[in-house]
């Protein structure tokens, strides 16, 4: 049978189609990039349609540079950028605003308020995350609270809310579908971990009716077809994951105790802790991996906000590098960075801080310093703040009797920077070991589409398929990494509660 997968990767900065074999390996694959819209500091927003446009172009793409046809896909896999929101009308299918990216910071006072009402306790116990704008819920209450009449359009059932899987599921099926899988549903602030469902107590504190909400599926079902019309023949949709839990089944991490990073836009850090949903006392994530079947499966997650970010921004921002893909030659033309540390947090710092007003923070620069030394800071702080987050899960787990970590699985486009990838291993003392496929967002997606459908047959078929292509091992000492870990947390805290520290200087906010 010489049909092939179809996954669908709907990135923050792209919109990415990659046609999968029977091997999982990529026979064609399609990108395009889109708007990013900086309305304010702070502020992060898409547009909706135009990311479906590249979605579904690059879905066309694909198979054409594949040679093949629509008739040819045994089923779709659709991943996406987590806890971006979008809300529009049902009966014409348009959004009503821009959606908020996961990045945005705008929701970080309701959070505050939230929290000093006394109710992070109960959203941490309930979804396993912590109070921050970081996640959906509280964009959904913005946008029901600032589009003009929005609410009252959401009482009356008129309007419907999803992250950018839900988006592009009701489009592919021509309207037909309003869903969610429990991997993206457990990043909204609004989803019981435990239940597997929608909770009413927490749509009661943001307020946000029901009635907008999409229904929660397994991650690997037969969900429906595409409509008529759209890619030339009608192929079923079959598997549904957030990206960083699409990578975690992509880098076959599927036994407890297997971990894997994801150097993309942020660097995400996940765990795999089966049947138990591990409570952590580092302010890490507890999240839904995947739900197969009616069983959840549950992970500790770390998520770093800024990583190749950062490389857009030394590009971007910074002019000192033509392509993203330069930072290594000129990170590497250096022995170290010189004294400079950078920490980036451009939008604030993920666990274990947390901290929405932190802000991008350079320190030791010098008359020496050179864009290399620049360069190679910024490699070295994505690390570091991986090392940390790792450090974190590791303390989590062995809490719970889980054997110490024996190797980190690195994918993402980061993970193809050698240097960088050296950095890593140095700093958190295990190897890191980069696989011959490291576009495993998009495999994830296409395995749990092709289990749903039979084209593969179980987890263990899935699991022998994943090959090393590279080891990176620790050359450092422990007492070396001590040290550098020591200088990292001082500038940390230089980085901390910066733009809270705006609101007492000038009565403004950078938020």
């Amino acid at each position: 049978m010489s049909k092939f997968i179809l996954a669908l990767d709907q990135g923050t900065t792209s919109s990415r189609a990659i046609v999968f074999d029977r091997a999982g390996a990529v026979v064609a694959a399609a990108q395009k990039e889109f708007t990013q819209f900086f309305p304010q500091p702070g502020w992060v927003e898409h547009d909706a349609q135009e990311i479906w446009g590249t979605q579904v172009g690059v879905a066309q793409e694909a198979l054409t540079r594949a040679g093949l046809r629509a008739a040819d896909v045994a089923a779709i896999g659709i991943t996406n950028q987590r806890e971006t929101v979008v809300i529009w009308e049902r009966a014409s299918g348009r959004p009503i605003h821009r959606a908020i990216v996961w990045q945005d910071r705008r929701t970080a006072p309701l959070c505050d308020s939230l929290r000093a009402a006394g109710h992070e306790a109960t959203f941490q116990a309930k979804t396993g995350l912590v109070l921050d704008a970081y996640f959906s819920g509280t964009k959904v209450a913005w946008l029901l609270d600032h589009v003009p009449g929005a609410r009252q359009q959401a009482e009356r059932g008129e309007l419907a809310f999803g992250t950018m899987d839900s988006w592009l599921t009701y489009n592919l099926t021509g309207g037909e579908l309003h869903i969610t899988d429990a991997s993206n549903a457990s990043r909204t602030l609004l989803f019981n971990i435990h239940t597997g469902d929608w909770d009413d107590e927490l749509l009661a504190l943001l307020n946000i009716p029901r009635a907008v909400l999409p229904q929660v599926r397994a991650s690997s079902e037969v969900y429906g077809e595409t409509a008529e019309g759209l890619l030339g023949a009608r192929v079923p949709i079959a598997g549904i994951a957030g990206d960083q839990q699409a990578a975690t089944f992509g880098q076959a991490c599927l036994k407890r105790g297997m971990a894997k990073n994801t150097y993309g836009t942020g660097c995400f850090l996940l765990m795999n802790t089966a049947q138990e949903a591990v409570t952590s006392q580092h302010r890490l994530l507890t999240t839904v991996a995947w739900r197969l079947g009616q069983q959840l499966t549950y992970a500790l997650e770390g998520s770093v906000f800024t990583a190749g970010a950062t490389v857009q921004w030394l590009r971007d921002g910074l002019g000192i590098i033509r392509e993203s893909g330069d930072v290594e030659a000129l990170a590497a033309s250096v022995e170290n960075s010189g004294g400079v540390t950078l920490v980036p947090a451009f939008a604030g710092l993920g666990a274990p801080y947390w901290d929405p007003h932190a802000r991008g923070t350079m320190l030791g620069l010098t008359r020496g310093t050179t864009a290399a030394h620049i360069a190679r800071a910024a490699l070295e702080g994505v690390t570091m703040q991986v090392a940390e987050v790792l450090a974190a899960m590791e303390q989590d787990v062995s809490s719970q009797g889980s054997p110490a970590l024996t190797e980190l699985r690195v994918d993402g486009g980061g993970s193809r920077n050698d240097l960088m990838m050296q950095l890593q291993a140095d700093i958190v003392g295990v190897p890191v070991v980069r696989p011959k496929i490291t576009e495993t967002t998009a495999l994830g997606a296409a395995y749990l589409a092709g289990l749903a459908v039979g084209y593969w047959q179980d987890a263990g078929e899935i699991a022998a398929q994943w090959q090393e292509d590279r080891t990176f091992e620790p050359r450092t000492t422990a007492d070396e990494r001590g040290h550098r870990m020591e200088r990292w947390g001082r500038a940390v805290l230089r980085a901390k509660d910066w733009a809270q520290e705006d609101v007492s200087l000038t009565g403004k906010g950078a938020e």
